[in-house]
């Protein structure tokens, strides 16, 4: 059986609004229904609402949204699980484009920084480059990330150092390349993250592992990175 109830949105719409402002809907909750669903149904009630959404089984990373105050995938929030009042917010720490859409360029771009590909300076070889398994189980708790943003959206240096400090996310797939047995770069890596701000600026609050939707740990895995860039300075 159905009951109502109330969603607090936020909205904002450069072309029409001067300022944010809140908007409540009265959406029916059913059984097994997620907040992307209930975000769909507002959507077909308010066509100019926008938000982000593709694959809704929490593979694409897209529908990122802030809760009560929490970081989610909207697409693996079950809707009953929220406590009401329900106030949805864009992700924090980056501009806003409309409603629940933000610019994802200073996250991508920090990214990108770290060059999240394996790096060879031999010859590839005509095989395959393989990997014992405890090689590869090393990689397991960092490939699956999917740079939704909520771990970065969330860290606070992040906010305040966007185009200095790598964030969460980029610095978790920064460690997965460290310590890749095919990658050949870890000195160039490492020295890629020299300085007070590339990696140092994190200071292990953990509201990056609180809010992954994977149950990640980027702490942990920034952790690792200070280890090794301590060592090699010894």
């Amino acid at each position: 059986m159905s009951h109502l109830v109330k969603i607090h949105l936020f909205r904002f719409n450069p072309e029409r609004d001067t300022q944010s402002r809140m908007q409540v809907f009265d959406v029916a909750v059913h059984s097994g229904m997620m907040l992307r669903d209930a975000l769909l149904e507002i959507k077909a009630l308010d066509e100019t609402f926008a938000f982000r959404h593709s694959c809704g089984e929490g593979v694409c990373g897209s529908d990122g949204v802030n809760v009560n105050g929490v970081n989610c995938l909207a697409c693996t929030t079950p809707l009953t699980s929220l406590t009401e009042p329900i106030i949805i917010r864009p992700l924090p720490g980056c501009p806003i484009i409309r409603d629940l859409i933000v610019d994802m360029s200073k996250f991508y771009e920090q990214y990108r920084a770290i060059r999240p590909y394996l790096i060879r300076t031999e010859p590839l070889p005509e095989h395959e480059l393989l990997q014992s398994p405890s090689e590869r189980a090393q990689l397991d708790g960092l490939y699956e990330c999917i740079l939704c943003g909520c771990c970065t959206t969330a860290c606070p240096s992040f906010w305040w150092n966007p185009d200095q400090f790598h964030g969460p996310a980029a610095l978790l797939q920064a460690w997965r390349f460290l310590i890749d047995s095919r990658d050949q770069a870890m000195n160039a890596r490492l020295d890629a993250l020299e300085g007070p701000y590339r990696l140092f600026r994190c200071h292990s609050i953990m509201n990056c592992v609180e809010m992954c939707p994977k149950q990640l740990n980027p702490t942990q895995a920034i952790g690792h990175i200070k280890m090794l860039l301590l060592n090699k300075a010894i």
